[in-house]
């Protein structure tokens, strides 16, 4: 199979804590489910945290069961994401420098192995999944939709991105149904804010692969929006914000929850003014840097109910 020139090393790093503690025949799975690049995982996490926080009266702090289960099922439905993605896209893989060590793509793992390991993922999910009211059962199995659909929709859509958006913060309607059993506002405005924030922050981390997506004919937002993206950027932003804002007001936040609001308007501000988006380190450094955004609304939101 034809790839395309090296321009760049691929994004498994050789010598980690993977190389280091598991065993070689356990390696290709931990790399297949990205346990060894844990960024996506906080940025599906994120978004649980944020609405099990917001759902919690003022006064109290968030529930520490809840919290360690979202934790949980967020590692295992990021592997199993990643691992539906590696499948759809192991030919795609193999043809793209960055990615073409992954395992399907490098051949460490074939086709019925990913299959297996996908479903061992799946009942883990399941099994965690059961642990929340019938209402969140409901719910988290409806996303399996969007986890299974996302990886094809860079064949179809400039739009991948927003695709992604809705599968990545799925976990903000979850936390509060994990709660209240139901929906309300608040949890909806806050998946909306978390949509804009994944297309602010994913279309930064596509620019990484834009020669190579041209190339091999798929599609993305940094190909659409191409030398316009810091435009488009400060709209996702802009809307990420009023989302969120929303979401706050709907829960009748305070002050430190704004505070909160205000240092993640800072951050965003911060990478849209210096992200180079033809420098493809300096777009991993920045999409990366986006759990920083998690974790300032989180502590806002949090500081916010406990604060008496």
């Amino acid at each position: 199979m034809n790839k395309v020139p090296e321009n760049r090393p691929g994004d498994i790093k050789s010598g980690d804590w993977v190389d280091r503690f598991l065993s070689a025949p356990l390696r290709p799975y931990a790399r297949l489910a990205r346990l060894d690049r844990p960024i996506g995982t906080w940025l599906l996490l994120f978004p649980c945290w944020w609405s099990l926080a917001l759902a919690t009266p003022q006064g109290f702090a968030p529930d520490l069961k809840l919290i360690l289960l979202f934790a949980l099922g967020a590692i295992v439905m990021r592997g199993a994401g990643c691992t539906i993605n590696d499948i759809a896209d192991r030919d795609f893989d193999a043809k793209v420098a960055r990615t073409a060590t992954r395992p399907l793509a490098s051949g460490a793992l074939n086709l019925t192995q990913a299959l297996v390991f996908l479903g061992l993922q799946l009942l883990v999910g399941l099994i965690i999944l059961l642990q929340l009211p019938l209402f969140a059962v409901g719910l988290g199995a409806a996303s399996l939709i969007l986890v299974v659909t996302y990886p094809f929709m860079k064949r179809i859509t400039w739009w991948p991105q927003a695709f992604l958006g809705l599968t990545f913060n799925w976990g903000a309607l979850m936390g509060w149904a994990a709660i209240w059993a139901g929906l309300a506002p608040a949890p909806v405005w806050l998946y909306v804010g978390g949509l804009f924030w994944t297309l602010f922050y994913d279309t930064i981390y596509a620019h990484q692969d834009k020669a190579d997506d041209a190339l091999i004919g798929v599609k993305s937002t940094a190909l659409r929006l191409g030398a316009g993206t810091k435009k488009w950027l400060l709209a996702f932003g802009a809307l990420t914000l009023f989302c969120f804002g929303a979401a706050l007001w709907a829960t009748a936040s305070g002050w430190i929850a704004y505070l909160g609001l205000a240092g993640v308007l800072a951050h965003l501000l911060w990478q849209l003014v210096d992200v180079d988006i033809d420098d493809p380190a300096d777009c991993l450094d920045k999409f990366r840097s986006n759990r920083f955004v998690g974790w300032i609304l989180l502590f806002g939101i949090v500081l916010d109910r406990v604060w008496l």
